[in-house]
């Protein structure tokens, strides 16, 4: 997939933007170490119309990444333990973001399971997504266009995707802003 059709993919809203990430695929390279992953569940975060959204307040220290260029990564701890990784839709200003919460390993499997410490359940859940993968914070603020963790195409649609609502929030909890495949 070209830089201008990732940034295609990543324009409109972010209520569209995220379903259509499901089955594109997440790429890490780091020491020469390739791992990659099917985006299985995603969340939407609408910035300052959404009460659930680390942007919601506007911009801090924390959130500037969410205010940057489409494609940019916005990571950040959750609960000081976990590393989460967003990618930013809105364009300069807009602190529109994808949650990839979820994902299917399909290369580098190895190096995921020594990332995680364990062979099963490596990549359900945002934290250990992020974990799998190699990403830290020092991935915030860089694109998925030409740095290290890269957007990919899909290598093919996903049978079902189902909306539902967002888990981990408090505000705007019934919003079906999850989507997630359904095998």
């Amino acid at each position: 997939m070209s830089r201008s059709s990732i940034v295609d993919l990543l324009t409109g809203d972010v209520r569209e933007v995220a379903p259509r990430l499901l089955g594109c695929r997440i790429r890490t390279r780091f020491d020469d170490v390739v791992t990659e992953v099917e985006l299985t569940e995603v969340e939407a975060y609408a910035g300052d119309e959404d009460p659930a959204s680390h942007a919601y307040r506007g911009m801090t220290r924390r959130n500037v990444a969410m205010f940057g260029p489409r494609g940019t990564l916005y990571v950040y701890r959750s609960y000081g333990i976990h590393w989460c990784m967003n990618i930013v839709t809105g364009g300069d200003g807009i602190p529109h973001a994808v949650l990839l919460r979820g994902g299917r390993p399909i290369r580098g499997r190895p190096a995921m399971e020594a990332r995680r410490g364990r062979a099963d359940r490596l990549t359900d859940g945002p934290g250990k997504l992020t974990e799998a993968l190699g990403v830290t914070g020092a991935h915030d603020h860089t694109s998925v266009l030409t740095g290290p963790v890269r957007l990919l195409d899909a290598l093919r649609a996903p049978p079902a995707v189902e909306a539902t609502p967002r888990i981990g929030v408090s505000k705007a909890a019934d919003e079906p802003w999850r989507w997630v495949v359904r095998d």
